[in-house]
């Protein structure tokens, strides 16, 4: 596709669209509208989603944070094919901050992007959308030519009256169409079949990878106000709530040149100064008295992490229950054989590209926000709760994202922006330092697994039971609704077996360390899955079986069963490979299904693991951007080789141990593995794509080296000094 060709990515601020498109809404249906008429004559805003200019520019409005995964071109293509718009004529126009318009659907009308549920909640909301408008314009042609609406037809940005080939483009009917006071309702019978769909399932032109190559892309680190002031917090040195400031001595931070403000805060104490250096300077400079016993302040990883495996192991140890079926304890007591094993996982950092950062304006009785946010919904009503202001006193612009991987869902960063404007009287950006978020995370939770498999006397799985114990995400930032007795779905997500294991079991035992955790790319099954398909080897090998035919044989599902042959063939499964092995692992969420090849080989003397190539293969259901599928795999696969081999956060008396990328470490360009991606299509709903690719690849890798090398690698990372363990071992 040439230059000419490419729609491009518009922001407009709150006030103009919503100029454009006054007293139209679409919340989680479409509301009807009542003799509206375009608010000025060279536009018509058939729904809250779309407005169409005299020029037959189409303005889409994406719903979603665009942090690299493509949703600023997925969703306006959903919309533009049933309006049946003309590509070159679209412009992308990013959401408000209105989560009663723009609202998820599968998130429970969250403006959130996250949990893989973006196509999923708006699939065919936003192709309703464009249907909707499309008849809108057939309505209005059909007035104005006073022809019946049956003879008209709509091609790529033009209405056409069959019988004369009459054609009028969507600019010219913006100048004169009104909307409807009522419209029948539209179902998926008035959507395209997909076999005629122009841009479902065909390759289209990132719509957000112009503007970040010729560097005019604004991301929250570049928003620019008039007389803006920046911003920096201290925070207590004990990770997790529990601590707050005393005494403050601040007369050297008041020195620092540049320096307007020091606001104690009931967390920490900010700063507010002219320049970012002045505010990093005058920080330095304080001298505080921290005062609390914060409950992580006893917290030492390592041992934390032991006390949680010997939880974990002992099945006299009352947890949740968040799945059964059959009697697994009985089944497991009666086996001929049993096979049990414990999966521990550290803490781990989110390590996105773009500092967290946050600009706010707070006059009066309002806040205005710029945030790269993937929920502007939580960081809204995060701002009104500082503030003591009612939600819809608070407007969040979302920017470009540098990085979310979960982190940006969370508002610690926002809330200081808005704290400090106030304090101050002025426009605040606060940028976090590396050091502050690397040691001021909300990170992926530690995990001890224990899983138990009983086998009877012909080899057959009768009994599995799968135990998981951690902190809770969902007791963190949900406290007032979590009930002691429930499940934390976020972290024990993945670990019900989609195999014929016989009767399962499986348990969440938690715990309260004092330790905020937070989601983490792919979540509960970025954990839950590597001890689930480490373990399927694990009995495969107790049965002397071959691990594909193994995973083959206890599974009826058709689309699992494709992904594993065709992951298996592009590696060629059983070939010899010198000096290397390969190792298999399958994956099932959010609606598609993914299954991993991974070739290693292993350095016995320095310990450490090589991923050389990875072959994967994903049934997403329909899949709206196959090109963007592809890539969401190829950097899970990266993300999840990264946090396999190398990342880690460690404390010691509730302290993390790391400050920078010099003592985290994440994979390097010369370390990605060559990878190999198949998008095979289907008929089904669309899955989410952006946490799948990443759970199957850790135990891809793991058990790639049980073959190789004859150890089993069950704690993530899998280190070299882990490896040299194993080894000795």
């Amino acid at each position: 596709m040439n230059d000419a060709a490419v729609p491009t990515a518009t922001r407009l601020n709150r006030r103009s669209f919503l100029l454009a498109s006054a007293g139209l809404a679409v919340a989680v249906g479409f509301a009807r509208v009542r003799g509206a008429r375009a608010q000025e004559a060279s536009r018509i805003a058939p729904n809250a989603w779309i407005v169409i200019d005299s020029k037959g520019y189409v303005n889409i409005v994406s719903p979603a944070a665009e942090m690299g995964q493509g949703a600023m071109t997925a969703l306006p293509a959903l919309v533009a094919e049933d309006l049946d718009a003309d590509w070159r004529s679209v412009r992308v126009v990013q959401a408000p901050s209105d989560p009663r318009r723009y609202g998820n659907p599968r998130l429970g009308g969250l403006m959130l992007t996250g949990g893989s549920r973006t196509l999923q909640g708006y699939y065919e909301l936003l192709r309703l959308a464009g249907a909707h408008a499309r008849f809108v314009l057939l309505r209005a042609v059909a007035n104005e030519w006073a022809v019946p609406t049956d003879e008209l037809m709509t091609d790529s940005g033009a209405v056409v009256h069959r019988p004369t080939n009459r054609h009028i483009g969507y600019g010219e009917i913006a100048k004169f169409a009104t909307v409807p006071s009522s419209l029948r309702p539209l179902g998926a019978a008035d959507l395209k079949p997909l076999n005629k769909c122009n841009f479902i399932g065909r390759k289209l032109e990132r719509l957000d990878i112009p503007a970040k190559l010729n560097g005019t892309a604004k991301f929250g680190i570049d928003t620019q106000v008039r007389d803006l002031h920046f911003g920096a917090v201290l925070r207590a040195p004990i990770a997790g709530p529990g601590m707050e400031p005393g005494a403050i001595d601040d007369a050297a931070a008041r020195n620092v040149p540049g320096v307007t403000a020091i606001v104690p805060l009931s967390y920490g104490v900010g700063i507010v100064a002219t320049t970012v250096e002045a505010t990093i300077k005058s920080r330095a400079a304080l001298k505080v008295d921290w005062r609390g016993a914060p409950k992580a302040g006893q917290y030492d990883s390592d041992k934390v992490l032991a006390e949680f495996a010997a939880v974990a192991e002992d099945i006299g140890k009352a947890g949740v229950t968040f799945h059964a079926s059959g009697d697994a304890a009985a089944a497991i007591a009666a086996a001929a054989k049993t096979v049990s094993a414990t999966y521990l996982n550290d803490h781990v950092y989110h390590a996105t590209m773009e500092p967290m950062n946050a600009t706010a304006v707070v006059e009066h009785d309002r806040a205005e926000l710029w945030v790269p946010t993937q929920s502007p919904s939580w960081a809204m009503a995060a701002v009104a709760e500082a503030l003591q202001l009612r939600t819809e006193q608070v407007s969040i612009h979302t920017t470009y994202l540098g990085g979310g991987f979960g982190r940006r869902s969370e508002w610690d960063f926002v809330v200081d922006a808005a704290l400090l404007a106030r304090a101050a009287g002025k426009p605040v950006k606060v940028i976090w330092t590396r050091e502050d978020d690397v040691t001021h995370d909300k990170y992926r939770p530690l995990v001890a697994q224990h899983l138990t498999a009983g086998l009877d006397a012909g080899g057959a799985v009768v009994g599995w039971r799968h135990r998981i114990v951690s902190d809770s995400i969902t007791a963190r930032i949900f406290p007032k609704q979590f009930r002691p007795d429930a499940n934390d779905g976020s972290v024990s997500e993945g670990a019900v077996s989609t195999y014929d294991v016989g009767d399962q079991l499986q348990q969440w035992v938690r715990q309260d360390r004092g330790i905020d955790v937070g989601y983490w790319r792919a979540v509960g099954p970025g954990y839950t899955r590597f001890a689930a398909e480490s373990f399927v080897d694990e009995v495969a090998k107790a049965k002397n079986v071959d691990p594909l035919a193994f995973r083959l044989s206890l599974l009826r599902d058709e689309r699992a069963r494709n992904v594993i042959e065709t992951a298996a063939n592009m590696a060629v499964w059983h070939k010899p490979h010198d000096e290397r092995a390969l190792g298999l692992a399958y994956s099932a969420g959010w609606e598609t299904h993914v299954a991993t090849v991974a070739e290693v080989s292993l350095d016995r003397e320095s310990g450490q693991i090589r991923v050389h190539r990875v072959w994967a293969a994903v049934d997403a259901g329909i899949a709206v951007q196959p090109q963007i599928v592809e890539a969401q795999i190829e950097g899970a696969v990266v993300h999840g080789t990264g946090q396999a081999l190398f990342e880690r956060i460690s404390l010691q008396g509730g302290r993390v141990e790391q400050s920078n990328f010099h003592d985290y470490r994440v994979i390097r360009m010369a370390e990605a593995p060559e990878v190999h991606v198949q998008v095979l299509q289907s008929a089904h709903p669309p899955g989410g794509i952006g946490e799948v690719g990443l759970p199957p690849v850790a135990p891809a890798i793991a058990n790639a080296v049980a073959r190789l090398a004859g150890v089993r690698l069950r704690h993530l990372p899998m280190t070299p000094e882990r490896v040299k363990a194993a080894l000795r071992a």
